[in-house]
């Protein structure tokens, strides 16, 4: 199965990415007085790995999970040009990385065995996990992204292949 995928992320799709992150951090952030203690960091790290797993997911090569992160990327650029174009009169232009990284094979084992860590987690839970959503989506928008924001994805993607070719012999 050849799905491609186009993996191009607007100012627009970043907006939105960086958007649900200061709703979450934002949220989380008023919600604790101790912000470090562990119970705060507690509640904010399922936002922090849905965010990383969102990363992993838009550098899939391709397949159904590249396909669907392509969606949602493609939707949330279209969301954000949008609201920068008519919202603000501004303009929008692409701001993805020139040099993407895709996953290895074992670092594609890793974005699976996510997928069920993360389909457990939902259906063990009463009802829609918007958090959960909101780091997923914010990582697919941030993961390809230039400057700062898309740093975390840059750094994220060969640490995660060589966990995972290790882990599966691949190395």
């Amino acid at each position: 199965m050849n799905i491609p995928t186009h993996n191009l992320v607007s100012l627009g799709g970043l907006t939105v990415g960086l958007s649900l992150f200061a709703w979450q951090f934002t949220r989380w952030w008023a919600g604790h007085k101790k912000r470090a203690s562990l119970k705060a960091l507690r509640n904010f790290m399922p936002f922090v790995l849905c965010l990383a797993y969102g990363m992993l997911l838009i550098l899939c090569a391709g397949g159904l999970f590249g396909l669907l992160a392509d969606w949602s990327l493609w939707g949330a650029s279209a969301i954000g040009d949008a609201v920068l174009i008519y919202g603000v009169g501004g303009t929008s232009p692409s701001v993805t990385r020139t040099s993407n990284i895709a996953l290895t094979p074992g670092g594609h084992v890793v974005v699976v065995v996510g997928t069920v860590v993360l389909a457990a987690v939902w259906t063990r839970t009463r009802g829609w996990r918007w958090d959960l959503f909101a780091g997923v989506l914010a990582g697919v928008t941030l993961g390809l992204a230039s400057g700062i924001a898309g740093t975390a994805g840059y750094v994220l993607s060969p640490i995660v292949s060589t966990l995972g070719d290790a882990v599966t012999g691949l190395q």
